[in-house]
């Protein structure tokens, strides 16, 4: 424990001082008692505080949490309010860097002075947590809300179009069936591509382990995810090397292409096109390019947060505003990134960049 310069401690057959506490009925407390308070307590760091609000003394694990020397902190105004009970506080560290800290506050006389020992307790990382979870559980509620919000239309869509058919008493020509089916098929294939990032939304929120690189030679790899999109594929413009080799997982690979264009198909207009080269050894850079008005320029910084989603989509109802988020949070986790860029045409590109296989 530090002392202060000059500070003594009492013999112990020192009396009490007329008119101290002894003197009021109150029993009169020496350092020594002070001392055996500031050793019992459950706390970290320990400071002993006049009644002027200096710091007298301070404990090693005091020096450490408030990351200054015990020569900077005796002498010097704690700063903090000394009432007796518990609360928490800020500790403001040196280069702006905060603590926060639990404090107990118990008041005792020293020589008839009030002396005010604060136990401090760091619980910094507890009110981390704390605040990880509470948002972790907003992103849920509202990750249920969008759920809840997005499921409901195309699933009243496809339970109408379903009763229409088995309407025996309906007289539909098979024109009408067959639009019908298609439509059926639509909304199913919305529902599927939302399902899927709602799952992969959820996979990222719960620290899903790392992403696992592979070499994946990359234009076999963009025809099969092509295959996955049906009549759309024909709208899709595919411009690849053969030669080129991404070192990057495959599962989070297909997301990330996947969600580019739904995207394009989604808010641009044919044709779309791909278009994958090679920056130099290190990178590869897949780019998604629609015909359509582009993204306004307001809207640009918004585009790749959770939930957003651009003017206009909210009331045609499509979309969760998850899928830009889920390729940037994909991309990163893959050493690499995504961006936006107006194209020279006047539509949208969104170019991401991946590892480039070793020697490849």
């Amino acid at each position: 424990m530090r002392r202060p310069h000059g500070w003594t401690p009492m013999a112990d057959n020192t009396p009490p001082r007329p008119g101290g506490a002894a003197a009021d009925g109150n029993h009169g407390t020496g350092p020594d008692d002070i001392r055996e308070v500031i050793v019992s307590a459950t706390a970290d760091g320990i400071l002993a505080v006049d009644a002027n609000g200096r710091i007298l003394f301070c404990n090693p694990a005091a020096e450490e949490l408030f990351d200054r020397s015990a020569d900077e902190l005796v002498g010097r105004e704690f700063g903090f309010p000394l009432v007796v009970g518990e609360t928490t506080i800020d500790l403001m560290l040196p280069e702006r860097r905060v603590r926060v800290v639990e404090m107990r506050v118990t008041t005792a006389l020293l020589e008839s002075e009030t002396l005010h020992v604060a136990a401090l307790r760091d619980i910094t990382r507890r009110r981390q947590a704390q605040r990880a979870l509470e948002a972790a559980l907003e992103r849920q509620n509202v990750i249920v809300a969008v759920a809840a919000h997005q499921l409901h239309n195309p699933l009243a869509a496809v339970a109408v179009l379903v009763d229409t058919l088995r309407d025996r008493r309906a007289e539909l020509s098979e024109q009408t069936r067959t639009e019908a089916m298609n439509r059926i098929a639509e909304r199913i294939a919305h529902l599927q591509a939302l399902v899927r990032k709602l799952l992969t939304a959820a996979r990222i929120d719960a620290g899903a382990p790392h992403a696992v690189p592979e070499d994946i030679r990359v234009l076999p790899f963009l025809i099969e995810r092509l295959g996955d999109v049906t009549e759309e594929a024909e709208a899709v413009r595919l411009s690849c090397s053969p030669d080129l080799v991404a070192r990057v997982d495959r599962l989070a690979f297909s997301e990330m292409f996947t969600n580019c264009l739904e995207n394009a198909f989604t808010h641009g207009r044919p044709p779309v096109v791909t278009r994958v080269v090679a920056r130099d050894q290190r990178w590869l850079e897949v780019s998604v390019c629609d015909h359509g008005d582009g993204v306004p320029a307001d809207f640009v910084p918004r585009l790749f947060e959770r939930f957003s989603r651009g003017p206009g989509t909210e009331r045609q109802g499509e979309g969760a505003g998850l899928g830009l988020w889920v390729v940037r949070a994909l991309a990163r986790a893959n050493g690499g990134d995504v961006w936006y860029e107006p194209a020279p045409h006047g539509g949208s590109c969104f170019r991401l960049r991946l590892p480039r296989a070793p020697g490849r």
